[in-house]
């Protein structure tokens, strides 16, 4: 098997548009699952528009309320209405790698399990590593089922950035998650 990889010059929100080309291109050829993060809901809008009416489910997952400061949710009741308009859904969740033990790595400055395993897949870039958190948000919600391949979309602070074609696994059991294919991915992070 011989497969193409995107490699962008750079992180950040400009390659977007790559990505979306890249995932049309994959939901034409038969990939029939997209999960996309988006915290405010501005890149989950734009993938489900590029997917529209197209024989795939699109869900756009965002960070849990309260990440940034309590009580405060990132993602707005329209770009949720918006998404759903365009037949997608939306997951809202915490992170699987960011959970209780960060409060305990906080507080007592230690080294957790799960942290290792974020700082791991940092390595291969922070849209690489996203990408793999909202699949294990989206089988945790019960949004896409486990053990079928997906495309993952990741990004750095804003857009997309990364695409990866993953077998979903739920966080309780990442194991099981594989990453089958890196499509596109920054060269510096």
């Amino acid at each position: 098997m011989k497969k193409e990889t995107v490699y962008f010059d750079r992180t950040g929100p400009e390659n977007t548009k790559a990505c979306i080309e890249i995932v049309q291109r994959l939901v034409n050829e038969g990939c029939r699952c997209l999960v996309v993060a988006s915290t405010t809901g501005e890149t989950g809008v734009r993938f489900a528009r590029a997917v529209r009416g197209k024989d795939a489910t699109v869900v756009s997952v965002a960070l849990s309320s309260g990440f940034r400061e309590p009580g405060r949710q990132l993602l707005s009741d329209e770009k949720r209405a918006e998404i759903e308009s365009l037949g997608g859904k939306v997951c809202v969740g915490s992170i699987p790698t960011h959970g209780l033990e960060a409060a305990f790595q906080e507080k007592y400055q230690g080294v957790y399990p799960t942290q290792v395993i974020a700082e791991t897949l940092w390595r291969f870039g922070q849209g690489v590593k996203v990408a793999c958190e909202v699949v294990m948000m989206a089988c945790d919600a019960g949004l896409i089922p486990e053990g079928e391949e997906v495309l993952a979309v990741g990004g750095t602070m804003r857009g997309a950035d990364a695409v990866l074609i993953v077998k979903g696994a739920a966080s309780k059991r990442f194991l099981d998650l594989k990453v089958l294919e890196i499509v596109a991915k920054p060269r510096d992070g």
